[in-house]
């Protein structure tokens, strides 16, 4: 069995990927509480195997299964891509904005950034702490610069697999 990745490794399609685990995918990507009879029906495999399946796709990090929630509706009030420039190890940086709790997603660049990081906050005060006394308190942080979020117009996960 293969090391389990965090989420955010990627790496290039596995021989893990045949149809049927595809199929699976999909059908969880459409609702993630979807049974595993209900799927079994749908790939025509037992409900054992498709658990089964879905396990080994969990463990290999090829998918998660988690509750999506809309900021805006738990009490956060702003959202922000925050684009970052770095001096030394990006990767260093990378891994230290990913462990702020408010920080969701975290992406090495090529381009003008260094390092895009989407962050949500409480509100505009927060969002100050957050970029002010986290992001640039970190001494390889040579600029950011912030794009807030006015509306979310498409979020989506369904891109199935190929």
């Amino acid at each position: 069995m293969q090391p389990r990745r965090s989420p955010g490794q990627r790496q290039a399609a596995e021989p893990l990927l045949d149809d049927i685990n595809k199929a699976i995918i999909e059908q969880l990507q459409q609702d993630g509480r979807r049974s595993y009879a209900s799927m079994a029906a749908s790939v025509g495999l037992s409900e054992a195997a498709v658990r089964q399946r879905v396990q080994r796709l969990l463990d290999a990090g090829v998918m998660q299964i988690v509750a999506v929630t809309d900021p805006l509706r738990v009490g956060f009030r702003r959202e922000a891509m925050v684009g970052v420039r770095v001096s030394g190890d990006t990767r260093e940086v990378a891994d230290a904005l990913a462990q702020l709790p408010e920080v969701d997603y975290v992406v090495l660049t090529a381009g003008t950034f260094d390092i895009l990081v989407e962050l949500v906050a409480e509100d505009d005060e927060h969002l100050l702490s957050l970029i002010n006394d986290q992001i640039r308190a970190l001494p390889q942080v040579r600029e950011t610069e912030t794009f807030v979020y006015l509306r979310l117009v498409k979020q989506t996960y369904s891109w199935g697999a190929r």
